[in-house]
């Protein structure tokens, strides 16, 4: 049947390799094609001939036609039908490496309605499975003497985390610096010249580097380490992790008196800005072993807190 209805459309519908081109004769978008496959290769794997995906997913077949053999550009919603009628993710359909193999697709399965607790308790396993430390030293008999701070700019990561290296006699690592070390030239120059990517390329290497280094340190990192979840999870292999946080007002205020003043313009969308910012990476910030909130008290009480709570976690005189 199929070979009918490829025989019935114009010569830019035939299939990916007999017609590597479009109808203008540019070539079709590689993502387009892996689509194509991947409707191709789930429709197959139902047992469902294009017609009657056509009818359950509510969609003309010369649409899936297109579809499959990479020509136009299919909506999101119209997308969302396919997967629906295939029985599918949105993200299996559009090539989620998770969705990749068997194996993925039945953990996917398995977790899907796990809590937050239960996912956190398999990822742990799964690290310690692997050899990468998973279980932030809960499962190790001492925890990593490297000490690395997380959260937000201005939450007192650089000013607290000297004061805590120079009290065990510990390397200060300030990571940003590190970057900015191994690309020759500003964080800011970084990003404007190179992109995110590369960025989080020389983040990565930057931690790398301080934990083939230093097996004592304390290391302050930049407040979007964790938007990258290969370091993330890198760190909390190998560091014994702090959130250090505060409230939003606390943030801008304390990035005002570094002499940053960009915060503060447009001050009410400055600050939502933040609020959506630390309402995103707060989930993240938590898988920290430790929290402590600076908000809380001055920064020598912080410091006590801070202080206490580290000598304790390392089995160190307080």
């Amino acid at each position: 049947m199929s070979s009918t209805i490829v025989q019935q459309l114009p010569p830019a519908a035939k299939p990916a390799a007999a017609d590597p081109a479009g109808a203008d004769g540019t070539a079709k978008h590689p993502f387009l094609l892996g689509l194509g496959e991947r409707v191709r290769a789930l429709r197959a794997r139902r047992g469902m001939t294009r017609k009657a995906l056509s009818v359950t997913a509510d969609v003309s077949e010369r649409h899936l036609a297109n579809l499959e053999y990479g020509i136009g550009n299919a909506s999101v919603l119209v997308l969302l039908q396919v997967a629906h009628a295939l029985k599918c993710s949105l993200a299996e359909l559009m090539g989620d490496p998770t969705t990749r193999s068997p194996e993925w697709l039945m953990i996917r399965e398995l977790l899907d309605n796990a809590d937050e607790a239960t996912l956190r308790r398999v990822r742990e396993s799964i690290g310690e499975m692997l050899g990468t430390g998973g279980a932030h030293g809960r499962g190790r008999l001492k925890r990593s003497a490297r000490v690395a701070l997380i959260g937000l700019r201005g939450a007192g990561k650089s000013t607290l985390g000297r004061m805590l290296a120079e009290d065990l006699g510990y390397p200060f690592v300030e990571l940003s610096r590190e970057i900015e070390k191994f690309a020759g030239c500003s964080i800011n120059e970084i990003q404007s010249l190179y992109g995110q990517n590369a960025y989080r390329r020389y983040e990565r290497r930057a931690i790398e580097e301080a934990i083939q280094i230093y097996p004592e340190a304390v290391i302050a990192t930049p407040g979007g380490l964790v938007s990258d979840t290969a370091t993330f999870n890198l760190l909390l292999a190998h560091c014994t992790t702090v959130w250090l946080h505060a409230d939003p007002e606390d943030h801008m205020r304390r990035v005002a008196a570094q002499g940053d003043l960009r915060p503060m313009a447009g001050n009410r969308e400055a600050m939502e800005d933040l609020k959506g910012i630390l309402a995103g990476r707060a989930p993240f910030y938590s898988k920290a072993e430790f929290r402590l909130d600076t908000s809380a008290a001055a920064l020598h009480p912080s410091f006590v807190a801070l202080r206490s709570l580290v000598r304790q976690a390392l089995n160190l005189q307080t």
